[in-house]
């Protein structure tokens, strides 16, 4: 039996989908793409470090918007691995709802949401072999055997879902990044920048996007300490 729920989702406005579980929107709906392609694609110098066997972390798949806006971003590009770790999976409802936003991502979306419809959560999106791993990630980033290039860190905010930004589960990234990995995420909460320090990453606040005055990024160190 699988150990996920889905996700309990309330539209603001008809458009905007709001986890009702963490009371927190999934994205910004005037610059939701955007806000992705500066924070987590900008934030980890990507496309321009994607190379064949590229692989991307994700804590928080939501809609897809984050694995989208990285298959626009490489379309043509090489063959890039992307995983994605998600507690509460959306209908694929909801997400073809959300995605109504966005006609670029929409677009592009077919086979995610083809797949998603029938259950794959192993699929390809244009130049992406993804992978979307179902249940809590605190246990499923411990059991997991990959290491990442680039990690985006999009759970719900540490205030409303501190579960997904604790010491041991950004330890675990740390120990699930490469050397000279990196991160990116949103927040610049202190407990979280300090938590991803401990987990081996050097991390710098950054501006952030839009009305959000700071960010967070961070490369992994050589020795991992």
């Amino acid at each position: 039996m699988a150990d996920h729920q889905t996700a309990q989702i309330a539209w603001r406005d008809g458009t905007l989908p709001v986890s009702t579980r963490f009371d927190d929107p999934y994205f910004s709906l005037t610059s939701g793409l955007e806000e992705t392609r500066h924070v987590f694609l900008a934030g980890n110098d990507l496309p321009a470090r994607l190379c064949d066997g590229f692989h991307v972390a994700e804590l928080g798949f939501g809609t897809g918007l984050n694995m989208l806006a990285l298959a626009l971003a490489n379309e043509g590009g090489p063959k890039v691995r992307f995983t994605s770790f998600e507690a509460f999976p959306m209908t694929v409802d909801d997400i073809t709802k959300a995605l109504d936003a966005f006609p670029e991502a929409a677009a592009i979306s077919a086979p995610f949401l083809d797949a998603w419809a029938q259950g794959a959560r192993r699929f390809t999106l244009g130049t992406l072999s993804v992978e979307v791993i179902e249940g809590d990630a605190r246990g499923k980033l411990a059991a997991w055997d990959g290491q990442a290039d680039a990690w985006f860190l999009d759970g719900f905010s540490p205030a409303k879902n501190p579960e997904l930004w604790g010491e041991d589960l950004m330890q675990e990234v740390g120990r699930h990044t490469v050397s000279g990995g990196t991160f990116a995420t949103y927040t610049a909460a202190g407990h979280v920048r300090r938590a991803l320090d401990a987990g081996g990453f050097d991390v710098t606040r950054c501006s952030g996007f839009g009305r959000k005055r700071h960010m967070s990024q961070g490369t992994k160190r050589e020795d991992g300490k």
